[in-house]
């Protein structure tokens, strides 16, 4: 057997780093994993995200609900909110304050720092793999180093969006780090229904 290893998957990221826009966004994490690191000893895979507002919000539920069929997949949410930004360009056209409200995703960061401190406490794994390009979660990394020093730490990041693949704070934290690979998201895709508990069914969203 390989390695004990335990993955996080900053769900945003990997949304808007690798998936938005393309047609493999119905993505087994799980399937996608172990294609991408077959040597290694799969223990769980935390999937952190948020459930967003609006009209995209069905489609994510049925999503979130596709992955919770995984065995090894644990889903850990964070929130949702809308911030109030004021707009700084001169000829804004909004009235009064000139402020509008912008969706923000809260809490994963810590989520996932505190998840990963957590699992290296327990020594549940010889390898964490990241799936992220936060810069915030570099302290979670030395703190994991300092403390668990056999513990390998590797981040791929969801590079396909150019402001998001530099992440140089965090590729130098880790052991290791590489752009996470998109040649095998199409293999690694849900079937068009997925069977959920007792006589439920999960149908991919049409527009997806």
């Amino acid at each position: 057997m390989g390695k004990r290893t335990i993955v996080y998957v900053d769900g945003f990221n990997l949304y808007y780093g690798a998936l938005k826009g393309t047609a493999y966004r119905w993505l087994n994490v799980q399937r996608y994993l172990e294609l991408v690191r077959p040597a290694d000893d799969l223990q769980l895979i935390h999937y952190f995200t948020a459930v967003v507002d609006g009209p995209k919000q069905a489609d994510q539920l049925k999503y979130l609900d596709a992955l919770a069929t995984l065995p090894k997949v644990r889903i850990v949410l964070g929130k949702y909110i809308h911030k109030p930004v004021v707009c700084r360009v001169r000829s804004c056209s909004l009235p009064g304050s000139r402020s509008f409200m912008r969706p923000e995703e809260k809490r994963t960061d810590v989520n996932i720092g505190l998840q990963m401190l957590d699992d290296a406490y327990q020594q549940l794994a010889d390898q964490m793999i990241l799936v992220s390009g936060d810069s915030d979660l570099v302290p979670a990394i030395d703190m994991v180093k300092i403390r668990r020093p056999n513990t390998q730490i590797v981040v791929y990041v969801p590079n396909n969006h150019p402001n998001r693949g530099a992440a140089v704070e965090l590729r130098s934290a880790a052991h290791k780090h590489r752009n996470l690979p998109l040649v095998e998201l199409k293999h690694a895709q849900f079937p068009a229904v997925v069977p959920g508990s007792g006589a439920k069914t999960i149908a991919r969203p049409s527009n997806w």
